[in-house]
């Protein structure tokens, strides 16, 4: 249980998530997460970093209940951890590709929309049910997978999203049947992989260079206004409903 790296091939590297049951990570999943992903970029010999998960989703948010038991220093460490999660994966030296099935949820978001390119399995939902949580969050990653419109409604609604759909908006590369999943996000970070190591990180940082949007200060920004739902008492009035009501994972859609 943890995260974990491993190299399948010349150039590759895989961070792989496993926090069961549903990989919602606690605060210091996210750490370990950040730290993982950026020593696989510092690494020279990798070209191209596949952000993968173990168990029944992708991932599922921050751990709820750990918020929940240890109130306001639980809810400031996850703000912080999630933070550092997302900008590791936007600034990793290479580029990400981000292998989902299941579930991508609340922070799960951050981490795709952060990716350079998503290879998806034919059961994989995106979504944000932070409305619905407590909390105020990760639409800056969201705008990245769907058009605005599209985005403020999934937010407000905490509606999800299918593969299938982001597929068809062009933010997913590849949507594969469950079982192709892994062979797929590999096929896609070989060919990224095949590049000179020397110019691939240079085109990452040219990329990442010509973005419109500051990902870590919009995310930032609305991070702030979780902490003032917190301070009046909404956020932790709503959130308490979590678990009580027999809401399931991926209950969104």
């Amino acid at each position: 249980m943890g995260v974990s790296t491993s190299s399948p091939e010349k150039g590759i590297s895989v961070v792989t998530v496993d926090f069961p049951p549903v990989n919602a990570l606690p605060v210091r999943g996210w750490f370990e997460l950040a730290g993982a992903v950026r020593a696989a970029g510092r690494d020279s010999d990798v070209r191209c970093v596949v952000l993968a998960a173990e168990g029944r989703g992708f991932n599922a948010g921050v751990d709820i209940k750990e918020i929940q038991a240890q109130g306001g220093p639980a809810l400031a460490g996850a703000g912080e951890g999630c933070a550092e999660a997302f900008a590791a994966v936007y600034e990793c030296e290479v580029p990400v590709v981000a292998e989902v099935h299941g579930f991508c949820l609340g922070g799960g978001i951050g981490l795709v929309g952060n990716a350079d390119a998503i290879v998806a399995s034919d059961d994989a939902t995106f979504g944000l049910p932070e409305l619905d949580r407590g909390a105020l969050g990760a639409a800056t990653h969201l705008a990245r997978l769907v058009p605005q419109h599209l985005m403020r409604a999934l937010y407000y609604t905490s509606r999800t999203a299918t593969a299938a759909e982001l597929h068809t908006h062009g933010s997913v590369w590849r949507v594969v049947p469950r079982g192709d999943l892994r062979a797929a996000a590999l096929e896609l970070a070989r060919e990224i992989a095949a590049k000179d190591g020397r110019l691939i990180r240079l085109a990452k940082a040219a990329i990442n260079g010509i973005d419109p949007v500051d990902v870590r200060r919009s995310y930032r920004f609305e991070q702030g206004f979780t902490f003032e739902a917190s301070l009046s008492g909404v956020g932790d009035r709503v959130r308490d409903t979590f678990g009580k009501e027999g809401t399931q994972v991926g209950d969104h859609g």
